[in-house]
């Protein structure tokens, strides 16, 4: 039979105090000596007494975790490198402070407001992330007719009540066109993310403005989900073109990777053919050949310091913005000087 698990009765009596002593040593309240609560704590150690977080929930009115809801198709979330690591970065956190995370998928709009309401309104969260930004985002003016203390990943148009966390990704795409362009490439594509979210209309920016500054056209782009399959398709798509591109900047590591695939089945050599640039810095990339050039970030740094802001906004206090080190270019194999383009059918 499984042992009971201690209580604070169990560790009053070892301790020989009354339990609303022990409640208010566990609880770090004053108006107990400090050696009595060392005692008490010594009591709980020595019991393996652990806090019961549901019944700590039901007495102070929380619920002792934070909401992600994220509107993707679960194909981009499984194979974009962003997301574990964010988590990852989010639970270092939550894990020391004796919080919990509440995951939620959804496919729509609709669905992805129907459940940040359900999670605050239901109590199952003290705090909610606000990820992937969009134009007109809905999101932000929700959180604030619910109360719910919220923290966004980058700075919405709109002006926000809650603090940002942020992290430069213009200069990354730029560094890397700035590389091109020292190359000599002059024909350079871009495979684009979603224009209606803020990431992926500024990188497309970033992309054009870094293009305009070399002297270069800007007019080969294409908008994408963010998949795989569309990077694949987009290659190929630009590959078929006459003025096919020197080179291409996709606008994360999963594309970049379908789109060395696809020029290498066409016979194209990556880079000598074709040089390719990545976004995100995924371990994968550095272990392909050959290598992939791409824009490192720090998922789980952003994460790790959002989950921090967020707790110390449902603590009270008012954390304001955080401007994280910009993307960097870090070069690799798959970029080196233009070449003649060679005549290749593209399957």
């Amino acid at each position: 039979m499984p042992t009971a698990r201690p209580t604070i009765a169990d560790v009053a009596q070892r301790a020989g105090v009354s339990k609303g002593l022990v409640s208010f040593a566990l609880n770090d309240r004053p108006g107990v000596s400090p050696q009595t609560r060392e005692r008490i704590l010594e009591a709980a150690r020595e019991l393996g007494w652990q806090p019961n977080l549901r019944a700590r929930a039901l007495s102070v009115d929380r619920a002792f975790a934070l909401g992600l809801v994220i509107m993707r198709d679960p194909e981009i979330i499984t194979g974009d490198p962003f997301y574990p690591s964010f988590i990852a970065g989010v639970e270092r956190e939550l894990a020391s402070a004796g919080q919990a995370l509440v995951l939620s998928v959804v496919p729509d709009e609709a669905a992805e407001l129907a459940a940040y309401r359900k999670l605050v309104t239901d109590r199952r969260v003290d705090g909610v992330f606000v990820t992937d930004l969009r134009h007109d985002d809905a999101r932000i003016a929700l959180a604030a007719e619910l109360g719910v203390p919220a923290v966004t990943l980058g700075h919405p148009e709109a002006p926000s009540p809650f603090p940002a966390v942020s992290m430069d990704d213009r200069a990354g795409i730029a560094a890397a066109v700035d590389h091109l362009a020292g190359l000599g490439h002059r024909r350079i594509a871009h495979v684009a993310g979603p224009d209606r979210m803020l990431h992926g209309s500024r990188r497309r920016r970033a992309f054009e403005e870094a293009m305009a500054a070399a002297g270069l056209p800007a007019g080969m782009v294409v908008e994408t989900e963010f998949r795989a399959v569309d990077g694949a398709r987009a290659t190929r798509d630009l590959l078929a073109r006459p003025d096919r591109p020197t080179a291409i900047v996709y606008a994360n590591d999963p594309m970049a990777i379908a789109g060395l695939g696809i020029a290498q089945r066409a016979g194209l050599r990556v880079p000598h053919d074709l040089s390719i640039t990545g976004f995100d810095g995924s371990d994968v990339g550095e272990h392909l050949f050959p290598s992939l050039s791409t824009v490192a970030t720090d998922a789980v740094s952003w994460g790790a310091v959002a989950a921090r802001v967020l707790l110390r906004s449902i603590a009270g206090e008012e954390p304001g913005d955080t401007d994280l080190p910009p993307a960097r270019f870090v070069p690799r194999e798959s970029t080196a000087p233009v070449t003649e383009p060679t005549d290749r059918t593209v399957p």
